[in-house]
């Protein structure tokens, strides 16, 4: 049963791993939820708080009627997530033109076809939350990893202007950086790109520990979904990165980012006009 104060949740790539786990763990603590999944049919959870619907995040008139139907069920959408999405390995000539547009499509512009949809109602009701849902490789990189980590480098500047334009009207954006966890993203949902030899060296050890590490990641999606519906209940800030891989990963790479800025100090100040 919902709670007084229960928030209507929108969760986009609810049919397992991350989305599936924010759909129950928000159920639980009584909020109604809507659950956005490719095929319907094939999702097996149920309760009288729950609305299942089709969406393809990136077919226009999937975004439109699966909105229209989480308004007419519930009235209003205050908590976005955009978790849709897959993985991807291949170097950056290895990716055809088609998968790199295919990995945008889904994980940027669907992701911001759905956050249109719904901020308007937002910042007309002056409260509401949009979760994005990118990883580690939203800030990191890796060998293999160049069309996978541009859309969620995409998604996350996008969603840090969002956050500021977005804060004086009473809307929440939240980014969230998981690390390896124990999702489909290394199993049925991972796209291995056609090798080319001489990438071997480089992108061979990262197919090498997503084969190997299929089922076997360290992260607990159960855990990271309280950890997100916490995160939206009491705001912590912008990020929340999740697992301790994800951590380190972020601090190394600002890290890296600080010693650049710092070594080249110098040469940056003395391109001004005088």
């Amino acid at each position: 049963m919902s709670k007084p104060s229960s928030k209507v949740w929108f969760v986009t790539g609810a049919s397992s791993g991350f989305g599936r786990e924010i759909v129950v763990a928000a159920l639980e603590r009584g909020e109604r939820v809507v659950a956005a999944v490719r095929s319907p049919e094939r999702f097996d959870l149920a309760a009288p708080e729950l609305l299942v619907v089709k969406l393809d995040v990136t077919a226009p008139a999937d975004v439109e009627a699966s909105v229209r139907a989480a308004e007419a069920r519930f009235g209003a959408i205050d908590v976005l997530v955009n978790n849709a999405g897959y993985s991807l390995v291949g170097a950056v000539e290895e990716t055809s033109e088609g998968e790199l547009r295919e990995a945008m499509e889904t994980m940027f512009f669907g992701a911001v076809a759905l956050t249109r949809a719904v901020v308007g109602g937002m910042r007309a009701r002056g409260r509401g939350a949009i979760v994005q849902i990118t990883s580690m490789g939203g800030l990191t990189t890796a060998p293999g990893f160049g069309a996978y980590c541009a859309a969620k480098h995409a998604l996350e500047g996008l969603s840090e202007c969002m956050a500021l334009e977005l804060a004086p009207l009473g809307v929440q954006v939240l980014i969230v950086e998981p690390g390896a966890f124990r999702t489909a993203l290394f199993g049925g949902r991972f796209r291995r790109m056609e090798e080319i030899a001489a990438y071997a060296p480089t992108v061979g050890p990262i197919r090498a520990y997503a084969a190997g590490n299929d089922g076997a990641q360290p992260g607990d999606p159960a855990k990271a979904a309280a950890a997100i519906v916490d995160a939206v209940e009491t705001p912590r800030g912008l990020r929340l990165p999740l697992g301790a891989d994800a951590v380190d990963a972020i601090r190394a790479k600002l890290a890296s980012v600080l010693a650049d800025v710092d070594r080249n100090d110098a040469v940056a100040r003395a391109t001004a006009f005088g």
